[in-house]
């Protein structure tokens, strides 16, 4: 937990699109350097999942941190399109390489001394800190550009990245039995086949990638924040309350992933009608987006453990990382929705996925569906 919480500990991260701003950037300009960043994510997602599964997941989150503090170099000693170009593609690539090997290593670690069945746990409260973590956050970033502007804010924000790289030297990475393959190539075309063509975990993947795909409805929140009336200097407050709720959720999110099969359709269902009620008026609008907040993180938390439980096999940081990936293209489905209706089309969204959650998230699989091999 001290790492997740490390790692969101940036500065910058309140900050940067300011900082974009303030560098004389156009609105259009900022819009192609997220594209950049989204584009190097769906590029490197899997390769990096692979590379975790083939080297050390240890040494992939460790790089990650590197990279990701390289970045803000460049940002920080250069501030320039070009630049923010570059920090960009090299922390899209450590956002990439972190994504499937953190989950897969922390599952392992447990593993390893006899207590997989705490993953959920372990990695609900891992979520919830990284939601807390954006209080001290907020604080810092406003006390460091007040005493030193962005570049103040920006070495920091390296600082920070490189102690998060040096503590994650600490986890314990168990040894693994070697997948057969001889090459990168082969563990991610192995890993991949196995995610898509073995039918139980095909199903489980895809309901964690539409799942997660929904947190893209968290951009939206100042704006749902704003439409309800609250004034501009509250909105910050309204959209922390909205974490903090989310956190909780997170960190019941172990105790969701053991709850009977019928349960977190229902969750879902519920936090999806909860979505749709964020059209009442301010305090009750607010109370109905915590909780949906709330119950959406303890099903994604609950999903992602149960991908994990699921996975027997080498090539764990690659089928995680195809999940990644599935999550980055579902939300543009929650982005579609939003332009089409708003948060009620992306509530109708939330139900949509009620059933694929029945279907890929269950503990006992269906012996129809228990295959040891992938389908050919």
């Amino acid at each position: 937990m001290g790492w997740a919480a490390l790692s969101e500990l940036v500065p910058y991260y309140p900050l940067y699109a300011l900082l974009f701003l303030d560098t004389g950037l156009s609105t259009v300009a900022i819009s192609i350097l997220f594209a950049v960043w989204s584009i190097t994510g769906f590029i490197t997602e899997i390769p990096a999942g692979a590379l975790a599964d083939r080297w050390s997941r240890r040494g992939v989150v460790v790089l990650a941190g590197v990279l990701q503090a390289a970045g803000f170099v460049v940002w920080t000693a250069a501030p320039a399109f070009g630049a923010f170009a570059i920090g960009f593609v090299l922390w899209g690539v450590g956002g990439a390489l972190v994504s499937g090997a953190s989950e897969a290593l922390v599952h392992d670690a447990l593993a390893d001394v006899e207590a997989a069945d705490s993953f959920g746990r372990v990695h609900g409260w891992m979520t919830a800190a990284e939601l807390l973590v954006q209080v001290p956050t907020a604080f810092a970033a406003s006390a460091l550009f007040a005493l030193g502007g962005y570049r103040l804010v920006g070495w920091v924000s390296v600082g920070v990245c490189l102690l998060a790289a040096l503590l994650a030297l600490r986890f314990p990475e168990p040894a693994r039995v070697p997948d057969g393959e001889t090459s990168l190539a082969g563990t991610l075309r192995q890993g991949v086949r196995e995610a898509v063509r073995t039918p139980a975990l095909r199903l489980t993947v895809l309901a964690v990638a539409l799942i997660g795909a929904l947190d893209a409805v968290e951009e939206y929140f100042p704006v749902l924040a704003a439409a309800q009336g609250v004034p501009v200097t509250g909105v910050p407050f309204a959209v922390l309350a909205v974490a903090l709720a989310g956190a909780l959720g997170a960190a019941l999110g172990g105790r969701a992933a053991r709850l009977p099969d019928r349960a977190l359709p229902v969750l879902l269902g519920t936090a999806g009608l909860c979505l749709a009620a964020v059209v009442l008026p301010v305090l009750a609008g607010l109370v109905a987006l915590c909780v949906f907040y709330a119950l959406y993180l303890a099903v994604l938390v609950a999903a992602e453990a149960r991908l994990q439980d699921r996975i027997d096999s080498p090539h764990r940081a690659t089928i995680t990382s195809v999940a990644g990936l599935g999550i980055e293209l579902g939300s543009l489905l929650v982005f579609a929705a939003w332009a089409v209706g708003g948060a009620t089309a992306v509530a109708v969204l939330v139900l949509a996925v009620v059933p694929v959650v029945r279907s890929g998230l269950r503990v006992s699989v269906p012996a129809e569906l228990a295959a040891d091999r992938p389908t050919e």
